[in-house]
């Protein structure tokens, strides 16, 4: 995300940005009465500093201080419609030729008749050689999908639109699908782009676009169910966990749904309806019946009012505040707050029909999604933690294979999720063993100090944290100069209301430095706090 450009004109809005360094009044909060659970928009007043670092957190990957005083001088409205659609940041849509489409492409005819040849006259050179060249294909196309993920890594860093990337995110954890088991790189990429397309679009042409894509079909080994073999993995998955959850389907709708995607395959890159493989045949599904395809099998389940309910929390845990799975915690188990806002969300998402934009400002621009009981308590995935890390602190990207690989150790490898359910986040992401590769990571970010596995000698673009203290001096001049003014400036930056404890370890360091704000007392303020359990948390 950019600079947001400056406010031109007045709105009901705008007013002088809050400062972390200034010695002005903090935004007044609501009291805990009229914030909770309340769908009602937050009023200018109450939004400043605090609301703004959190809008950014949580609808993308954090920002500077320029960013986040910007939005929060511009006031709900306006920030929200700007992070949700920033008008001076069109959508780009990358070549479809970015990678190569023909690592494992489809023998030619004359190939598969030289393997065929080779076979019957039990050619032991010409097979070996087919198996090599096949091995070949195998270990190029293994490189190119690293290729994709540190494509994808640097894209979010790098994106003015950090929540379409947030969302397209979202949906590869919703509509998880593993490279481990398609071992086709290209194919995962197309997949990403399929979400990027619709990443704040909606929700029914999206789930159309899966039942047609091929990661998703050789995933949930839809390529091969036909009439007579229908598969039920695709069908099972798609009513259990994309769209109605546990408990809103029967295990008949499940084994017609089945009968209704025979005959939806690919062939090289592109979807292939088999009409001679497609069971033509009579089903119900969901109470409905009729000679159903795969299109209308989606279409009966967007019917179902259960759709918005089961889509609307899913997006409410990954922005708001993390939910118990269904399973564990029904609807009617969760507290009063937040199935009054799991309500309103349902009921916009179904009114707009499955629209994600409105759902997502309608969230935004809550009193509830500001309460205090949702601002930084949730814990920063793997992605979230080291994309944010270089785009708020404005840090050099560096080695981009040291960081998906820190991806990988801290749980999240990009591509790969762990199963069909994704990742379960949350307090998953945190151990012993995640948290001294987050503080490692961090510290490469900062020093250029790599982990220890990796090449000795350091990353030698330096690190020049001074421009995060420019907003201070605007609204305080001189306070850049105090380290105690820039260590409380640091925490409130990054962590928000810190605890005593951190700002005594930021204040303990700043007693050895002889009283002057240097590049190094910096750098060392940012160690401490990236290492701080609240930095874990957004």
């Amino acid at each position: 995300m950019p600079d947001a450009p400056k406010s031109t004109g007045s709105t009901a809005d705008d007013r002088p940005a809050r400062s972390p360094s200034a010695e002005v009044r903090s935004p007044s909060r609501p009291t805990e009465k009229t914030m909770t659970g309340s769908m009602s928009p937050i009023a200018p007043r109450d939004f400043g500093y605090e609301q703004a670092r959190h809008l950014l957190w949580r609808a993308g990957f954090g920002g500077t201080p320029a960013q986040i005083q910007t939005l929060a001088s511009w006031g709900p409205t306006k920030a929200v419609e700007y992070v949700i659609d920033p008008a001076n940041a069109p959508s780009d849509t990358p070549r479809s030729d970015l990678f190569d489409r023909n690592i494992l492409r489809e023998p030619t005819a004359e190939e598969r008749k030289a393997q065929q040849q080779a076979r019957q006259k039990q050619d032991e050179d010409a097979l070996a050689k087919i198996r090599v060249e096949q091995q070949r294909r195998q270990g190029q196309d293994r490189q190119q999908i690293g290729e994709v993920q540190r494509w994808w890594l640097k894209r979010m860093i790098e994106t003015p639109r950090p929540l379409e990337e947030r969302m397209v995110l979202f949906w590869h954890g919703h509509f998880a699908t593993s490279y481990r088991n398609i071992e086709n790189s290209y194919h995962m990429y197309l997949q990403n782009q399929l979400f990027r397309k619709h990443a704040t679009g909606n929700f029914g042409d999206l789930l159309y676009g899966v039942i047609r894509d091929p990661a998703m079909l050789k995933y949930l080994n839809n390529d091969t169910s036909r009439k007579g073999k229908a598969n039920e993995n695709l069908a099972r998955e798609i009513m259990e966990l994309f769209s109605l959850g546990i408990g809103g389907y029967s295990e008949n709708d499940i084994k017609e749904g089945a009968r209704a995607l025979t005959g939806y395959t690919f062939k090289d890159d592109e979807f292939v309806y088999q009409k001679n493989n497609h069971d033509g045949g009579v089903k119900t599904i969901l109470g409905r019946t009729g000679t159903f395809d795969g299109d209308a099998f989606v279409r009966i389940i967007l019917e179902q009012p259960g759709v918005s309910r089961f889509v609307t929390r899913k997006l409410y845990s990954f922005f708001c505040a993390e939910l118990p799975p269904l399973e564990r915690a029904k609807y009617e188990d969760l507290p009063a707050p937040q199935q009054q806002a799991l309500r309103d969300l349902a009921s916009t998402f179904a009114s707009s029909r499955y629209e994600i934009k409105p759902v997502l400002k309608r969230l935004f621009l809550s009193q509830h999604f500001y309460d205090p009981k949702n601002m930084n308590e949730q814990i920063k995935g793997p992605t979230q933690l080291v994309v944010g890390a270089v785009r708020s602190l404005d840090t050099p990207v560096r080695d981009l294979s040291i960081l998906n690989d820190a991806l990988d150790l801290m749980g999240q490898n990009l591509l790969f999720p762990p199963s069909v359910k994704g990742w379960d986040g949350g307090r998953s992401w945190i151990n012993t063993s995640t948290m001294f590769v987050r503080q490692n990571i961090m510290a490469f970010l900062l020093t250029g100090k790599k982990p220890r596995g990796y090449d000795a000698n350091a990353d030698e673009m330096k690190f020049d944290p001074m421009p995060l203290l420019s907003e201070m001096a605007k609204a305080s001049p001189g306070s850049e100069k105090d380290p105690t003014a820039v260590s409380d400036y640091l925490l409130r930056l990054t962590i928000g209301n810190a605890p005593a404890q951190s700002k005594e370890a930021l204040e303990s360091l700043a007693s050895k430095t002889g009283g002057s704000v240097t590049r190094e007392l910096v750098i060392g303020y940012l160690l401490l706090i990236t290492a701080m359990p609240e930095y874990q948390l957004c």
